[in-house]
Order: C-alpha cells, then sequence, then structure tokens
C-alpha cells in the first residue's frame, strides 16, 4: 500500500482545493486540424441554427441539413488527415511479433508504401469522378455543383497522401515503424 504522504496534495493546509493546469502548447497543431476544426464549428453553428429554425421558429430551414450533411464529410475528410498524420488509423502488429526483424521491417516499409500508394489512387479516382461529373451535377437544394464537396475530399486525400509520405520516410529514418514496436506511439505522445 502506497503511503498517503508521497501521493500529489491537491488539498491545502488552508483546507482548499489546490490545482495547476499545464500550460496548453498548440504549436504542434496541424493545418488541416485547424481546418477540421474550423468546419466543425460551421456544422455545428449550423445545425444550431437547424435547431433553432425548427423549434424556436417553428420554420425549419431546410437548406441546414443539406449543408451539415456536406460540412460532415469535410470534417470526416480533413480530418482522417490527421489520423495519418499521427499514425494512428487502426493497424495489426500481432504478427509483427512472431516475424524475424528483417522480415518485421520489410513488412512494415511496404504498408507504409501500400497506404501512400492507396491514397495517391484515390486522389487520382476523385480527380477523374470530378472530371466526369463537370458542374453538371448540382446540390439538391443550394444551388452550388457537386464538385464543390468532391473538393474537399480530394484535399483530404492529398493531405493523407502527402502525411502517409512524411510517416513512411519517418520509420525508414529511425529504423521502425509502429507495427513493429507498438510501444512507440507512447513514446511520439
Amino acid at each position: 500500500m502506497q503511503d498517503l504522504d508521497a501521493l500529489p496534495q491537491v488539498m491545502g493546509e488552508d483546507g482548499e482545493f489546490h490545482t495547476e493546469d499545464d500550460a496548453v502548447d498548440l504549436s504542434g497543431t496541424t493545418p488541416e486540424a485547424w481546418a477540421a476544426l474550423g468546419l466543425f464549428w460551421l456544422l455545428g453553428a449550423t445545425v444550431f441554427y437547424q435547431f433553432f429554425t425548427r423549434y424556436v421558429l417553428n420554420d425549419s430551414a431546410a437548406w441546414t441539413e443539406e449543408i451539415a450533411r456536406y460540412l460532415l464529410i469535410g470534417v470526416v475528410f480533413i480530418g482522417a488527415a490527421i489520423g495519418v498524420a499521427k499514425n494512428n488509423h487502426i493497424q495489426v502488429d500481432f504478427f509483427y511479433r512472431f516475424m524475424a526483424p528483417a522480415m518485421a521491417r520489410r513488412m512494415a516499409a511496404a504498408v507504409d508504401w501500400l497506404r501512400v500508394l492507396f491514397f495517391a489512387a484515390t486522389v487520382l479516382l476523385t480527380l477523374l469522378m470530378m472530371n466526369k461529373l463537370g458542374s453538371n451535377s448540382r446540390m439538391t437544394l443550394i444551388d452550388l455543383p457537386m464538385n464543390v464537396v468532391y473538393a474537399v475530399c480530394l484535399l483530404g486525400f492529398a493531405v493523407m497522401t502527402w502525411r502517409a509520405i512524411q510517416v513512411a520516410r519517418t520509420h525508414r529514418r529511425r529504423g521502425y515503424s509502429v507495427l513493429e514496436r507498438p510501444e512507440s506511439a507512447i513514446e511520439d505522445r
């Protein structure tokens, strides 16, 4: 059992609760995180406006549901780039524990570069789809081309490709990836 004197004290001699917060450091926040935060706030404002017009004014704004859907798509695709940059998407590292280190290194490098190729392919496919749609496909209630929404998806895929390249280069430089050493994910934070 731990000695109670060794634990951090939050109650002062005066019987008051004392605590100090760590300083907030936003210097490591990526541009895509700020963009996702901005889209999220726009989404929140749109949903609040929808709630207000529907339940307070009893005259629902029809456009809000469609715009909220498109803003949510933007949050997801731009936000996914944050996961790629932090390299914390779902991955299975179980088999790497049983592989020879050289084989595990080659497999992890292959995973890194297959991820890059996948995101690059999604950029190309999104461009092809946008080109095929042209300006003929319009949003349902708002008179804007659907390519506005797909452009945000394209931007998200492009940033994911760039971040995946950065992650692959980092793994190559340091000689291992999170797949080979899952404990390094905790050290990187």
